[in-house]
Order: structure tokens, then sequence, then C-alpha cells
């Protein structure tokens, strides 16, 4: 196992531009599993239940410079938690959730940095802004100023065409880029989340700064 995890990692790495950051997405993955990954380079890591994160990061104190990433839907009960236990939040996907971020953000030294949840294209499986929604919100997102919004994130419906997810990873490249020129938020918005196992050279080649891998690196679920 651990040679197949570090032959995938290699793989990665030699497909992948040194400027993108390579997340290994850890969900229902051992913590055993995470130490093979994290001997292999790897050290950003990227949870979606919070109970689980925790144990893990239990578990795995002694690797220090572990980075955790939240990607899974975040509810409000838990914001004041994992502002302060994960180093990034991808999954910011709500106005109410932003604002609740940002009053807990204010307590802290060093919060977690956020991604706003952008759905590109319609689909009720998953959370986050539709564009005009975002855009309406905008002003109100601008008054959040200890939340660190560092870039937007995407999850893509199931059953594109390679075309249709060219598309929507542009259409979120192009949505930064349009948000920046507007100026209304506290910060420049540096990040893009976006692209997974089967479709990241897509979203590489449409501008992600992160992709979340966790199937080519540690194989099936558990």
């Amino acid at each position: 196992m651990s040679d197949e995890i570090a032959e995938n990692i290699a793989r990665l790495r030699e497909e992948i531009p040194p400027e993108v950051r390579l997340i290994a997405v850890s969900k229902t993955h051992s913590a055993a599993k995470i130490r093979l990954a994290y001997a292999a380079g790897i050290r950003d890591f990227g949870e979606n239940r919070f109970q689980e994160a925790q144990q893990k990061q239990a578990e795995l104190e002694d690797l220090p410079d572990i980075r955790w990433h939240f990607i899974g839907h975040l509810q409000k009960n838990k914001a004041k938690k994992a502002i302060a236990l994960f180093d990034w939040i991808h999954t910011v996907d709500s106005l109410a959730l932003a604002q609740k971020l940002d009053q807990y953000a204010a307590d802290l030294e060093n919060p977690a940095r956020c991604c706003l949840q952008i759905k590109p294209l319609p689909d009720p499986n998953k959370f986050g802004w539709e564009i005009p929604q975002l855009l309406s919100d905008l002003p109100h997102l601008a008054t959040c100023q200890h939340l660190k919004l560092q870039g937007l994130m995407t999850i893509l419906p199931l059953g594109l065409s390679r075309a249709e997810t060219q598309m929507a990873f542009e259409q979120v490249f192009s949505l930064r880029e349009q948000l920046n020129q507007m100026a209304s938020l506290p910060e420049q918005l540096t990040e893009l989340s976006m692209g997974m196992s089967g479709d990241y050279p897509l979203a590489i080649g449409a501008g992600a700064t992160m992709i979340r891998v966790g199937q080519g690196i540690f194989g099936a679920r558990e």
C-alpha cells in the first residue's frame, strides 16, 4: 500500500505544475494512510466530516506541518470550531455562514483561510452560491472584515461532458477576475479550488491553483 500511494503521488507531481497545490482528500481513509502520503511529501489533506477530521488531527499531532482543509458542507453550529481547527475552509457556501465565520474570526489570531463555494451550473445536490446570488450578496460579504477570503471553490455536477466541464471551470475563473476588478472585497481573491481525480487536468488548464484528489492517491474509499 505504501508503494502504491507513493507511486500515485509521484505520478501526479509529474503532471501538476509546481505552483498548483495538491490536496490529498483523505476523507474515509485512515490516519495510517495519511502518514504514508505525508512520507511521500504531501502536506495538504482534505476532510469533509467534522468529527472524523478531529479524530485524525488528534492522531497525527506529531506531524505539525500538516495543513488541514475542510471540504465538506459546514453547518453553522460547527463554524466556531472549524475556523479555529482548520487551516482552510473551502466550502463557505452562504452569506449566513460567511457572517458567522467572520464573527468568530475576529477573536482568533490566525483563523482559517476561506474560499466561497460557487455553483456555475444549477445542481440541486450541491451547496453554494449561484453566480447572480453571489453578486447580489457581495456588498454584505464586503463587510466581513475578519474573514480571510482567499478565492473561489467549486464542485461540478456529475455527468458533464469534457467541453461542459471545461466551460464551467473557465466560468469560475472569469468570476474571480470579475470580483477582483470590482474591488468590493477586503482582499484580492488569488485562489481557485477546483478539479478532482476525474477532471483535474481540465481544472488546471482553466487556472486552478488547488486541486483535490482522493481516489487518484488513496484508491477507492474505505
